[in-house]
């Protein structure tokens, strides 16, 4: 038996390919695989060209393969565009009404035609098809059909049943091995970073849609009962970030979340989040870029932007996680930096992390939500008294001992403007003392992961969701990783123990220039190889075991 299968599923836009791909995903998870799915789509809503790959694996996956075990084709341009795909050992699952191939061929949508359905149906059909392919059990269909499909269940039930039996009869080597792990949660990464902030206090979250950062806004909408929170979606990006900060002045834990052009029009914003010291947490997810770019894929050519956006100088900080389980946990950490420092943070994604879907493993008793620093209710209040750690407590209006001044003018201990030079230098000093305070809070967390073989002295550097496939093909070389998760302050203390003594390092980034390359060069790293991919697709596992492969 295999150890792995990749399915890809394609069809066009309006074909309900990401409904088919989440189907087959809780299939696979319900049989105990360990389970990712990269969906590709155009920014069209009808045409084009849609499809999902859905890798699963005994083992943790983070990452897809350009190779492919089995075609599942809703139309001919899947045929004619992924055929290449196919392994050796192969099979092609197709709707015979509309389409011509070598394989399985079901008159998919003639049988959901001759019951009264629409055409997106063929998808719940094609399910059926997979599960007798691969040999399971159809009451699993039917589970999963029932917990994924609310409109006309019984109806799509019945075509996946009768599909499921024809199928049958179709001779195979594609049977897979039940196995005994229990399901996981199947999340996107949006997902997990929306939990992650209301497991960290998140109380309000105020977005204007863009992709690939929309789906947080539309999860945490939906499901604002349970979670115990409100969204807001405001007129335009501006008024998000302003308006955050209006609610964060108020106590009010908030985070917004953006792409790389709503987060241009926030810039000035975040240097009123450095000025005035407000607690700022902005989601960044980036997509190709400059301008309107590549809107439905995937880059990571933000990172200077983030780490330097806004006019002056000030405190920040940024974070990239790369996984589901860090975009869970560092969402947390987000806000607590935030709150605890009175700083603007970005937590720096990308298309690729939060709208593929990951088997996750969270351990909700790691989570700790920090206190920030509050005021006593000692004397007279000073939003902006001078401290040894640039912190100052922290009082909300409302509060009847306390007049609370938020300024985006230089000001004094009590937030009263000033233009006097020495008051000016203070305040600078102050909010500059935020940074020695925050880089020794970081340092007493973990800042870089280490994967593969510590010992290894050719090291692969990458960042963000690009791990995934960059650990696993360490794996396969014998090589050891380093992720950074923080990218500002940049933790060099913890680089320069994991990269000196490399005899070749490499770069690994979804970028056209190498941002993070570059980053470590301007610290005194030299880095010696850089692979970069700015096609708008994230790396295979397959692709870039080729590419290393070269190198080595």
């Amino acid at each position: 038996m295999q150890k792995e299968y990749s399915v890809l599923v394609g069809g066009q836009a309006g074909d309900g390919i990401k409904q088919a791909g989440n189907t087959i995903a809780r299939l696979l998870n319900r049989v105990g695989y360990w389970v990712f799915v990269y969906e590709d789509y155009p920014s069209i809503i009808r045409g084009g060209h849609n499809f999902a790959i859905i890798r699963a694996h005994q083992q943790k996956i983070l990452a897809h393969t350009d190779k492919i075990d089995i075609l599942i084709a809703l139309n001919q341009d899947t045929i004619e565009k992924h055929s290449e795909r196919l392994k050796e050992k192969h099979l092609i699952i197709f709707d015979s009404s509309s389409t011509k191939a070598e394989g399985l061929g079901l008159p998919l949508g003639e049988i959901v035609k001759n019951k009264g359905l629409p055409q997106i149906v063929r998808n719940t059909a094609a399910l059926g098809a997979l599960a007798s392919v691969l040999g399971i059990e159809f009451s699993i269909v039917e589970d999963v059909i029932k917990s994924s499909i609310k409109k006309k269940t019984k109806e799509n039930i019945e075509v996946a049943k009768e599909v499921y039996d024809r199928a049958k009869k179709f001779e195979n080597s594609f049977k897979l091995s039940v196995l005994k792990n229990q399901p996981k949660p199947l999340l996107t990464g949006n997902e997990a970073i929306a939990l992650g902030a209301v497991k960290g206090g998140l109380k309000l979250y105020i977005a204007y849609p863009m992709t690939p950062a929309s789906s947080i806004l539309h999860y945490l909408a939906e499901h604002e009962d349970e979670l115990n929170i409100a969204t807001v979606h405001p007129e335009n990006e501006i008024g998000v970030i302003g308006m955050a900060q209006g609610a964060a002045y108020a106590g009010i834990k908030t985070m917004i979340g953006t792409s790389g052009g709503g987060f241009a029009l926030m810039t000035e914003h975040l240097s009123l989040a450095g000025q005035a010291e407000i607690p700022t947490v902005c989601v960044l997810s980036q997509r190709p870029a400059p301008a309107t770019g590549v809107p439905t894929y995937t880059a990571q050519g933000d990172l200077f932007f983030a780490l330097h956006a806004g006019h002056g100088d000030f405190a920040r900080v940024v974070v990239a996680p790369g996984d589901i389980e860090e975009a869970f946990y560092l969402t947390v950490e987000a806000l607590n930096l935030a709150w605890q420092f009175q700083v603007p943070v970005i937590l720096l994604c990308d298309k690729h992390l939060s709208e593929s879907t990951f088997s996750a493993e969270f351990d909700e008793s790691k989570i700790v939500v920090e206190s920030p620093k509050l005021w006593k209710g000692e004397g007279e209040y000073r939003k902006y008294v001078l401290t040894k750690d640039g912190v100052s407590p922290l009082a909300f209006p409302g509060d009847e001992k306390a007049t609370v001044k938020s300024n985006s003018y230089e000001c004094d201990e009590f937030g009263i403007t000033t233009e006097d030079p020495q008051l000016v230098t203070k305040g600078h000093e102050k909010r500059l003392k935020k940074m020695k305070t925050i880089e020794n809070e970081l340092k007493k967390k973990e800042t870089v992961k280490i994967y593969g073989n510590p010992k290894s002295d050719v090291v692969l550097i990458t960042w963000g969701s690009t791990k995934g496939a960059v650990e696993e093909v360490a794996q396969t070389y014998n090589l050891k990783v380093v992720q950074p998760l923080y990218l500002e302050p940049f933790p060099i203390w913890d680089l320069r123990k994991h990269l000196e003594g490399a005899k070749k390092i490499i770069g690994v980034e979804v970028n056209s220039t190498g941002q993070l390359c570059n980053l470590l060069e301007f610290k005194g790293l030299k880095v010696d190889e850089r692979i970069l991919k700015y096609d708008g697709r994230p790396f295979t596992v397959d692709e870039l075991e080729e590419k290393i492969k070269k190198i080595l």
